[in-house]
């Protein structure tokens, strides 16, 4: 036996093992025996057909089913014995042997799980982002959710910003009409930006039952090839002007919004509780994903690449499965590998870490870690209790709550062991972390 380690994978090895023909003539002839016992054959009854029929028929099958599970022994007993933990399914090939030798040469190509090596943490900082809800935020909130409800009432007056528009339009570029520049009674929100800015400008100051002609200039980069850098000229005649409305705080409000008793001051206080159950799930990730980071500087290690293959299987699988409880009755597209495989090899080589890391500091996540977590989960249901019953009674969903419990406990962990800095941020910051990019 030989191994050898390519060198264009520092996780690939290659074993060059034999087993004796003898072994493999013996356990063929055993099964061929067996098989003639029972097997077939047009003009035989059972167990009758002519042993060497048998062979005929089914020896070279037989033998290359014999190789493949004495191969298969011998490759498991050698790695055994080398204590080689082998990542993802080998590769047999067969090896040129001289013809007088009484051996079956064969090879075996595999790749071994990588050693993880957890460095210091000394230097190393986090940021941790902490965030208070106020009662101004519970008041955008409330206001938000009047928004959505908010109706339109007919007015006898000039088009102002937040007017909904009833409008007939005909656009001509060269005195030429196109593609898409001709509605009727189209109802435009002046200011919601659904329309281009200077389209939803030339229709302020309007009343009902007048006509009104302006140029547009569309931008360079309009989608749309034939119209981008053009000026259009757009012909408007206004059908309605209507205001905006909120509805008023009431029992029909409340219950709409699923308030059934306490009142305003009970909306208020469930407003204010899913603010705080958002910021906490959104902290909590965001500090996951900067400790996973941090994790992957300080244990930087191969990946397997067979582990990063079955990963983007089931990575694809899942996203095409949500693809289609999207869209049932649309065809999934063809999502390469190319699409997953940066995501499957972080994933991949956290997964490895993180399991080394919780083995040599015994980090464990407590009952009251998991319980904690699943009230939390439950709390954002209509009956909390009967959230909680049934992820006890499940065990495949118990099993990701206390997956998820053990990496809160690793990231808690790593936590004591580095520098803590603080950033204090709003609401509004953290829902729109990226407002001023």
């Amino acid at each position: 036996m030989t191994m050898v380690s390519p060198e264009n994978n520092v996780l690939e090895r290659r074993l060059q093992l034999t087993i004796p023909l003898d072994d493999v003539r013996q356990e063929t002839e055993k099964r061929l025996r067996k098989l003639a016992r029972s097997v077939r054959i047009q003009g035989f009854r059972p167990g009758k057909v002519p042993y060497r029929m048998v062979v005929q028929q089914y020896g070279a099958g037989t033998e290359e089913e014999v190789i493949n599970t004495l191969a298969q022994q011998r490759f498991s007993e050698e790695v055994r014995n080398q204590n080689l933990l082998v990542a993802g399914v080998p590769r047999f090939d067969a090896l040129p042997m001289e013809e007088a030798s009484q051996l079956f040469g064969f090879s075996a190509t595999f790749e071994v799980y990588p050693q993880v090596t957890v460095g210091t943490w000394e230097g190393r900082v986090l940021e941790k982002t902490t965030v208070s809800v106020t009662d101004e935020d519970v008041e955008r909130t409330l206001a938000l959710l009047r928004q959505q409800r908010m109706t339109y009432h007919s007015v006898d007056r000039a088009s102002a910003q937040g007017d909904r528009v009833l409008v007939d339009f005909s656009g001509t570029v060269d005195g030429e009409e196109f593609s898409g520049g001709k509605g009727e009674k189209m109802p435009v929100v002046l200011g919601s930006g659904r329309f281009l800015p200077e389209f939803e400008q030339g229709l302020l100051g309007l009343t009902a039952g007048l006509e009104h002609v302006f140029s547009l200039p569309f931008p360079e980069n309009y989608p749309a090839a034939n119209l981008a850098g053009k000026t259009a000229t757009f012909t408007v005649s206004l059908k309605e002007v209507a205001e905006p409305v909120l509805p008023a705080i009431d029992d029909e409000f409340l219950s709409a919004v699923g308030v059934s008793s306490g009142g305003e001051s009970q909306l208020r206080q469930e407003l204010r509780d899913n603010l705080e159950r958002e910021v906490r799930q959104k902290l909590r990730a965001q500090l996951k994903e900067s400790v996973m980071s941090l994790l992957l500087e300080v244990a930087p290690i191969p990946v397997p690449h067979a582990l990063i293959q079955r990963e983007i299987v089931r990575m694809r699988a899942g996203m095409i499965e949500d693809m289609k409880s999207r869209n049932p009755k649309e065809k999934p597209p063809e999502l390469p590998d190319s699409l997953f495989e940066s995501a499957a090899k972080r994933r991949v080589a956290l997964g490895l870490i993180v399991s080394e890391l919780v083995r040599q500091q015994q980090i464990s996540a407590t009952p009251a870690a998991v319980r904690a977590l699943i009230e939390e989960l439950a709390s954002a249901y209509e009956h909390p209790d009967d959230v909680i019953r049934w992820t006890y009674q499940n065990q495949e969903q118990l099993r990701q709550v206390e997956a998820v419990a053990l990496e809160d406990a690793v990231v808690e962990w790593i936590c004591t062991q580095v520098e803590i800095r603080e950033i204090h941020k709003t609401f509004a910051e953290l829902a729109q972390p990226n407002q001023d990019q």
